[in-house]
Protein backbone atom coordinates (compact mmCIF):
# COMPACT_ATOMS: atom_id res chain seq x y z
CA UNK A 1 0.00 0.00 0.00
CA UNK A 2 2.96 2.31 0.56
CA UNK A 3 3.81 2.27 -3.15
CA UNK A 4 0.23 3.17 -4.09
CA UNK A 5 0.22 5.95 -1.50
CA UNK A 6 3.47 7.37 -2.85
CA UNK A 7 2.25 7.26 -6.46
CA UNK A 8 -1.12 8.85 -5.63
CA UNK A 9 0.62 11.58 -3.60
CA UNK A 10 1.88 12.95 -6.94
CA UNK A 11 -1.64 13.55 -8.31
CA UNK A 12 -2.76 17.17 -8.56
CA UNK A 13 -6.46 18.11 -8.70
CA UNK A 14 -6.04 19.45 -12.26
CA UNK A 15 -4.96 15.94 -13.37
CA UNK A 16 -8.14 14.13 -12.30
CA UNK A 17 -9.52 14.23 -15.85
CA UNK A 18 -6.53 12.40 -17.35
CA UNK A 19 -7.21 9.10 -19.13
CA UNK A 20 -6.08 5.88 -17.48
CA UNK A 21 -5.31 2.34 -18.65
CA UNK A 22 -8.74 1.49 -17.16
CA UNK A 23 -10.55 2.61 -20.32
CA UNK A 24 -13.88 3.39 -18.64
CA UNK A 25 -12.34 5.64 -15.98
CA UNK A 26 -10.47 8.91 -15.90
CA UNK A 27 -7.93 9.42 -13.12
CA UNK A 28 -10.50 10.90 -10.74
CA UNK A 29 -12.82 7.93 -11.22
CA UNK A 30 -9.96 5.48 -10.73
CA UNK A 31 -8.95 7.19 -7.48
CA UNK A 32 -12.59 7.21 -6.29
CA UNK A 33 -12.67 3.45 -6.93
CA UNK A 34 -9.38 2.91 -5.10
CA UNK A 35 -10.48 4.93 -2.06
CA UNK A 36 -13.84 3.12 -1.99
CA UNK A 37 -12.16 -0.28 -2.21
CA UNK A 38 -9.80 0.56 0.65
CA UNK A 39 -12.69 1.56 2.90
CA UNK A 40 -14.77 -1.41 1.73
CA UNK A 41 -12.07 -3.96 2.45
CA UNK A 42 -11.43 -2.31 5.82
CA UNK A 43 -15.13 -2.64 6.67
CA UNK A 44 -15.40 -6.31 5.71
CA UNK A 45 -12.13 -7.10 7.52
CA UNK A 46 -13.84 -5.70 10.63
CA UNK A 47 -16.92 -7.87 10.10
CA UNK A 48 -19.30 -6.04 7.75
CA UNK A 49 -21.55 -8.60 6.02
CA UNK A 50 -24.56 -6.78 4.59
CA UNK A 51 -23.91 -3.18 3.50
CA UNK A 52 -22.46 -3.21 -0.02
CA UNK A 53 -22.28 0.59 0.00
CA UNK A 54 -19.08 0.38 2.05
CA UNK A 55 -17.38 -0.37 -1.29
CA UNK A 56 -18.93 2.61 -3.09
CA UNK A 57 -16.59 4.87 -5.01
CA UNK A 58 -15.57 7.91 -2.96
CA UNK A 59 -14.53 10.90 -5.05
CA UNK A 60 -11.32 12.60 -3.97
CA UNK A 61 -11.20 16.28 -3.11
CA UNK A 62 -8.61 19.02 -3.47
CA UNK A 63 -5.87 16.84 -1.99
CA UNK A 64 -6.18 13.46 -3.73
CA UNK A 65 -3.04 12.14 -2.05
CA UNK A 66 -4.35 12.89 1.45
CA UNK A 67 -7.74 11.33 0.67
CA UNK A 68 -6.09 8.18 -0.62
CA UNK A 69 -3.58 8.04 2.25
CA UNK A 70 -6.42 8.16 4.80
CA UNK A 71 -8.16 5.25 3.09
CA UNK A 72 -4.88 3.32 2.90
CA UNK A 73 -4.30 3.79 6.63
CA UNK A 74 -7.84 2.50 7.27
CA UNK A 75 -7.37 -0.73 5.30
CA UNK A 76 -3.84 -1.36 6.59
CA UNK A 77 -5.06 -0.95 10.18
CA UNK A 78 -7.98 -3.32 9.54
CA UNK A 79 -5.74 -5.92 7.89
CA UNK A 80 -3.36 -5.76 10.86
CA UNK A 81 -6.03 -6.33 13.53
CA UNK A 82 -5.53 -9.37 15.71
CA UNK A 83 -7.24 -12.47 14.34
CA UNK A 84 -8.09 -10.95 10.96
CA UNK A 85 -6.53 -13.79 8.97
CA UNK A 86 -8.84 -16.31 10.65
CA UNK A 87 -11.93 -14.44 9.46
CA UNK A 88 -13.95 -14.69 6.30
CA UNK A 89 -14.58 -11.56 4.29
CA UNK A 90 -17.92 -10.80 2.66
CA UNK A 91 -17.27 -9.61 -0.89
CA UNK A 92 -20.49 -8.19 -2.36
CA UNK A 93 -18.92 -7.51 -5.76
CA UNK A 94 -18.29 -11.22 -6.42
CA UNK A 95 -21.31 -13.27 -7.45
CA UNK A 96 -23.67 -10.96 -5.55
CA UNK A 97 -21.79 -11.47 -2.31
CA UNK A 98 -19.82 -14.45 -1.09
CA UNK A 99 -17.74 -15.19 1.98
CA UNK A 100 -14.09 -15.93 1.26
CA UNK A 101 -11.10 -16.62 3.50
CA UNK A 102 -9.31 -13.47 4.64
CA UNK A 103 -6.06 -14.42 2.95
CA UNK A 104 -7.80 -14.92 -0.41
CA UNK A 105 -9.65 -11.64 -0.04
CA UNK A 106 -6.49 -9.80 0.94
CA UNK A 107 -4.81 -11.28 -2.13
CA UNK A 108 -7.54 -9.79 -4.32
CA UNK A 109 -6.97 -6.38 -2.76
CA UNK A 110 -3.20 -6.78 -3.05
CA UNK A 111 -3.23 -7.49 -6.80
CA UNK A 112 -5.71 -4.66 -7.35
CA UNK A 113 -3.30 -2.24 -5.72
CA UNK A 114 -0.26 -3.43 -7.61
CA UNK A 115 -2.01 -2.93 -10.92
CA UNK A 116 -3.79 0.30 -9.92
CA UNK A 117 -0.50 1.78 -8.70
CA UNK A 118 0.80 1.16 -12.21
CA UNK A 119 -2.42 2.61 -13.70
CA UNK A 120 -2.03 5.86 -11.75
CA UNK A 121 1.67 6.16 -12.59
CA UNK A 122 1.00 5.47 -16.28
CA UNK A 123 -1.77 8.07 -16.30
CA UNK A 124 0.73 10.61 -14.93
CA UNK A 125 3.34 9.57 -17.51
CA UNK A 126 5.57 8.11 -14.82
CA UNK A 127 6.95 4.71 -14.00
CA UNK A 128 6.58 2.82 -10.75
CA UNK A 129 9.04 0.37 -9.24
CA UNK A 130 8.03 -2.69 -7.24
CA UNK A 131 10.27 -4.94 -5.18
CA UNK A 132 10.89 -8.33 -6.77
CA UNK A 133 9.11 -9.94 -3.79
CA UNK A 134 5.92 -7.95 -4.44
CA UNK A 135 5.94 -8.96 -8.09
CA UNK A 136 6.71 -12.59 -7.25
CA UNK A 137 3.69 -12.68 -4.92
CA UNK A 138 1.52 -10.85 -7.47
CA UNK A 139 2.12 -13.05 -10.51
CA UNK A 140 0.37 -16.21 -9.22
CA UNK A 141 -2.63 -14.12 -8.17
CA UNK A 142 -2.81 -12.51 -11.62
CA UNK A 143 -2.47 -15.95 -13.24
CA UNK A 144 -5.39 -17.22 -11.13
CA UNK A 145 -7.82 -14.47 -12.21
CA UNK A 146 -10.33 -16.18 -14.51
CA UNK A 147 -10.25 -15.13 -18.16
CA UNK A 148 -12.80 -15.76 -20.88
CA UNK A 149 -16.14 -14.11 -21.61
CA UNK A 150 -16.60 -12.84 -18.05
CA UNK A 151 -13.77 -10.38 -18.68
CA UNK A 152 -15.76 -8.82 -21.54
CA UNK A 153 -18.63 -7.74 -19.27
CA UNK A 154 -18.92 -4.04 -18.46
CA UNK A 155 -18.70 -4.74 -14.72
CA UNK A 156 -15.68 -7.05 -14.95
CA UNK A 157 -12.93 -6.25 -12.45
CA UNK A 158 -10.32 -6.60 -15.21
CA UNK A 159 -10.21 -6.21 -18.99
CA UNK A 160 -9.69 -9.33 -21.12
CA UNK A 161 -6.23 -10.87 -21.04
CA UNK A 162 -3.95 -9.07 -23.47
CA UNK A 163 -3.04 -11.75 -25.98
CA UNK A 164 0.65 -11.01 -26.34
CA UNK A 165 2.85 -14.08 -26.96
CA UNK A 166 5.95 -12.02 -26.15
CA UNK A 167 4.56 -11.43 -22.66
CA UNK A 168 2.60 -14.59 -21.90
CA UNK A 169 4.08 -17.46 -23.90
CA UNK A 170 7.74 -16.48 -23.71
CA UNK A 171 8.10 -15.19 -20.15
CA UNK A 172 11.88 -14.98 -20.49
CA UNK A 173 11.27 -12.07 -22.89
CA UNK A 174 9.08 -10.07 -20.51
CA UNK A 175 9.40 -8.51 -17.08
CA UNK A 176 7.26 -9.93 -14.31
CA UNK A 177 5.34 -6.65 -14.13
CA UNK A 178 4.66 -6.73 -17.88
CA UNK A 179 3.28 -10.27 -17.55
CA UNK A 180 1.04 -9.21 -14.65
CA UNK A 181 -0.24 -6.24 -16.64
CA UNK A 182 -1.01 -8.38 -19.70
CA UNK A 183 -2.80 -10.99 -17.59
CA UNK A 184 -4.97 -8.22 -16.17
CA UNK A 185 -5.76 -6.67 -19.56
CA UNK A 186 -3.23 -3.85 -19.75
CA UNK A 187 -0.60 -3.00 -22.32
CA UNK A 188 2.75 -2.24 -20.69
CA UNK A 189 3.23 0.34 -23.46
CA UNK A 190 0.06 2.29 -22.60
CA UNK A 191 -0.86 4.89 -23.84
CA UNK A 192 1.10 4.38 -27.07
CA UNK A 193 -0.51 0.96 -27.52
CA UNK A 194 -4.27 0.84 -27.04
CA UNK A 195 -5.69 -1.84 -24.76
Amino acid sequence: MSIATEVVSRVRPDQLGLPTPCAAWDLGQLLAHMVGQNHGFAAVARGETSDASVFADRPVGEDPGADFAASARDVVAAFNEEGVTERKFWLPEIRDGIMLPATTSMGFHFIDYVVHSWDVAASLGRSVEFDADILARSLPIAEAVPGGKAREAADSAFAPILERPDLLERPQEATTLDRILALLGRSPEWPSVAQ
